[in-house]
């Protein structure tokens, strides 16, 4: 590839590099291949985003897109392969060349500093100074005309962040992108941690953005939201792009197709569930701010689903379940003996195990192997004489894990930081197995991994119930609530309402999640 176009705006607020000719694609990469090791990440991948279009880049976990991302924000090099930007060759090797180009990444987690003002964070690193002194009054100015381009008040420039809502934390990051007159902009998982009313803001944002002729890249597992946002789509497989087509051309189903290589059934599994007495129980569980009048019970081999929007509860009943949140009333019941764990390690003592929301703060250690990372909390029974941990056992535990919850790497030494989302959330799931739990608690069991990655964990899933386990999932997917559990419950307002056997259809479920459905019309 030839010298990378070095035009960069000595001030933030100044014109970025020039425009190319109209008709000329705004960015372009032709035969982009990347090896890591002996693991080639992608081959030989094509992909070509017009002006002021939304280009969809979708595949499963560890299909190519994070790496080809990488390469093209300056976080990795491509070891063959050419990119175009307006037409003229150039060569990415830093994230600071990528900014001068005028290429900028958001990623799904804000990643700015809550103590400090929305224009602090928008102007980190790249302040606008006066005579040595940092010109406060211009930064301000420059970040008003920011926040009115993508929706929010102007009186948030003066904001700590701490004081704004995930999705607001997120167009001030895109606010913050924008501020190097990004030509170029990516968007990674946007949609992930965003409820459906964020979700509409988020796209009056990517339309605005799109009309003064900003290209976006967008990720998402979320296919439907193709469909309402994308102009084409470009698909990925095993490292390999699939080729691009307009979004009217393509269907969900067509795009599952391209992904995965193949169609996925879509009917729900039925389950027979052995008639036996209630393992868990939740008996009228309340807790003060968060909870009250939560009745569940889960049968040995049964999968149970609380199915609830963002902020109806149904993560705090999880954690009180797990020993992390303390209930204030009701009760709850194990093998019909009250318990009340008062941490992870009591409700561990007691079989209970839970898959955190949240795999990358609470379940994972980012630049440790896989075998440490399924071991980890396990000391007492993979060491030798309860102090020293014995490498051989950890590494026999991890390999028949690997092999049986069918992660993809190539040894259980590979850092779990390498691992595409679905493989590193297999290897969070495999921890809370090493010693059988009797029951399992699954937050949010597929956030952010892909159509094929998600099949996979429900199959393991399934698998854990019928040898007995009894499985409590509490998801904000409504297609996931449906197509796992045997039985499924709404949590609304912090309590749980109508319950649903097989056969419920999304439109009974979101009813009722809304409040239009009673328990007798459920019935």
């Amino acid at each position: 590839m030839s010298d990378t176009r070095t035009t960069q705006a000595t001030d933030p607020g100044s014109a970025g590099p020039p425009t190319a000719p109209a008709g000329t694609p705004r960015l372009s990469v032709t035969g982009i291949s990347k090896r890591y090791g002996a693991v080639r990440a992608i081959r030989n991948a094509d992909m070509t985003v017009q002006p002021g279009t939304v280009h969809a880049l979708v595949g499963e976990n560890g299909a190519g897109k994070s790496t080809l991302i990488k390469i093209l924000s300056g976080a990795a090099t491509a070891d063959t392969g050419r990119i175009t930007f307006d037409g003229e060759a150039v060569t990415i090797g830093t994230t600071a060349d990528a900014i001068a180009l005028g290429i900028a990444t958001v990623y799904q987690e804000p990643q700015l500093f809550p103590d400090l003002t929305v224009a602090e964070n928008v102007f980190t690193g790249r302040e606008i100074t006066r005579r040595g002194r940092v010109d406060w009054s211009a930064q301000n100015s420059r970040v008003v005309e920011l926040l009115e381009l993508i929706g929010l008040p102007a009186r948030y420039a003066t904001v700590p962040v701490s004081e704004l809502s995930i999705a607001e934390q997120q167009q001030v990051s895109i606010a913050k992108a924008l501020v190097t007159n990004a030509k170029v902009l990516v968007l990674d998982e946007p949609s992930a941690i965003l409820t459906d009313t964020e979700i509409e803001v988020l796209f009056g944002v990517v339309r605005r953005l799109a009309a003064t002729g900003v290209s976006i890249i967008y990720i998402s597992h979320r296919l439907d939201e193709l469909f309402v946002i994308a102009d084409e789509v470009t698909v990925m497989r095993d490292g390999q792009t699939m080729g691009t087509w307009p979004i009217q051309e393509l269907t969900v189903r067509r795009v599952v197709e391209l992904m995965v290589g193949g169609i996925l059934d879509d009917d729900p599994v039925h389950r027979t569930v052995p008639d036996a007495p209630a393992l868990l129980v939740l008996e009228d569980l309340s807790c003060t701010g968060e909870y009250h009048d939560v009745d569940v019970t889960v049968r040995p081999g049964e999968i149970v689903t609380l199915y609830g929007l963002i902020g109806s509860g149904a993560a705090e009943i999880a954690e009180t379940i797990y020993g992390m949140r303390r209930a204030t009333g009701g009760r709850l019941l194990l093998d019909g003996r009250p318990v009340a764990p008062s941490s992870p390690r009591a409700a561990k003592k007691l079989g209970i195990a839970l898959l955190p929301a949240n795999r990358k703060q609470q379940g994972l250690f980012g630049f440790q192997s896989i075998a440490f990372n399924i071991s980890a909390g396990h000391l007492p029974l993979l060491s030798r004489f309860g102090t020293w941990m014995d490498r051989g056992r950890e590494r026999t535990v991890a390999r028949d894990f690997i092999q049986r919850l069918a992660v993809k790497t190539p040894h259980e030494r590979q850092p779990v930081s390498a691992m595409s989302g679905g493989n590193a959330q297999k290897v969070v799931l495999a921890r809370q197995l090493v010693e059988r739990p009797r029951v399992l608690v699954l937050a949010e069991p597929t956030q952010g991994v892909d159509v094929g990655a998600k099949e996979e964990i429900h199959k393991i899933v399934r698998q854990l119930a019928d040898e007995g386990t009894a499985v409590l999932i509490v998801t904000s997917d409504l297609s996931e609530a449906i197509r796992v559990s045997d039985r499924l419950q709404v949590v609304r307002a912090g309590t749980t309402t109508v319950e649903f056997g097989p056969g419920a259809t999304q439109s009974d479920v979101l009813s009722a999640a809304a409040g239009a459905v009673d328990q007798e019309e459920a019935a």
